[in-house]
């Protein structure tokens, strides 16, 4: 059967659109940042032929609670400002192989390139997102330069931390009532650091890694990226504010009022 265009696959346009947002929102340098995002077989059915393997590509991790699973992923070395004029070099479509250890490569990475270095943990964040919501689809690795700039100068303490974002502007409690995660700086690209963000990610749905960027998940890309943005604002608010006083940030009362009126449950005992 012949296959549409993949390229033209409203998955992939839209991908591409919020790649290259974050690029020209200045979240992601040079080769800065990742995307992984779960295809379900009617976003594929009429692009892509998934019984045809272009090669395997091993994982160096386990990933059997994902096997026969497909992503659209982003490789690594390749710069986000390159991905909307050559997606296929920049961009591939995986399938995790049934015994987890391999990624059947569908379509893409054209130039013999391989996945993201941290598609590791990207896994490990679905596998723990999937168990708190089976709807959950996208990660999202990015280098927003507020939420950085905030992380070097604010405690790591996750509860201070979110708070601070929370007393900032009314939204953020509503888009993120239940927190943010935070680690302290770790080396990147390896399963440590992978653990380390899907351990905060069963309780949350984005985790920052200080002086580096953050981790969002979410069902969508369009929640996913909503999310990040949400933070890196406020984070841009907070760093405006720096050398000035703040004497009419949000109280703990006025988040009680702005969680009970968007009914959203916030982290237990985070407010007084």
């Amino acid at each position: 059967m012949k296959m549409n265009d993949i390229k033209t696959a409203p998955f992939m346009t839209k991908a591409i659109m919020l790649i290259s947002n974050m690029y020209r929102l200045g979240w992601d340098e040079r080769n800065g940042g990742n995307l992984s995002y779960i295809l379900y077989d009617q976003d594929i059915n009429e692009f892509l032929d998934t019984t045809q393997v272009i090669r395997k590509i091993p994982i160096n991790f386990n990933a059997r609670e994902l096997r026969n699973k497909i992503f659209l992923v982003t490789g690594t070395g390749k710069y986000f400002k390159n991905v909307e004029y050559n997606p296929e070099e920049n961009l591939g479509v995986i399938q995790i192989s049934e015994d987890g250890e391999y990624a059947n490569l569908l379509w893409g990475f054209l130039d013999g390139g391989t996945f993201t270095s941290e598609l590791p943990s990207h896994l490990m964040s679905h596998i723990e997102r999937l168990k708190e919501d089976n709807h959950h689809r996208v990660v999202i690795h990015t280098h927003p330069t507020n939420l950085i700039a905030m992380t070097l100068i604010h405690e790591l303490d996750e509860k201070s931390f979110t708070k601070t974002l929370w007393k900032l502007a009314t939204e953020c409690i509503v888009v993120f009532p239940e927190g943010v995660g935070v680690l302290p700086w770790m080396l990147c690209g390896n399963t440590d650091i992978g653990r380390a963000t899907a351990d905060k990610i069963k309780g949350f749905r984005a985790c920052v890694w200080a002086a580096h960027g953050i981790f969002g998940t979410g069902t969508s890309l369009d929640e996913t990226f909503g999310l990040i943005e949400t933070i890196e604002k406020a984070a841009e608010i907070y760093m405006l504010c720096q050398g000035q006083q703040i004497i009419n940030s949000i109280t703990d009362d006025q988040l009680k009022a702005i969680a009970l009126a968007f009914k959203v449950k916030v982290k237990a005992g985070w407010l007084l």
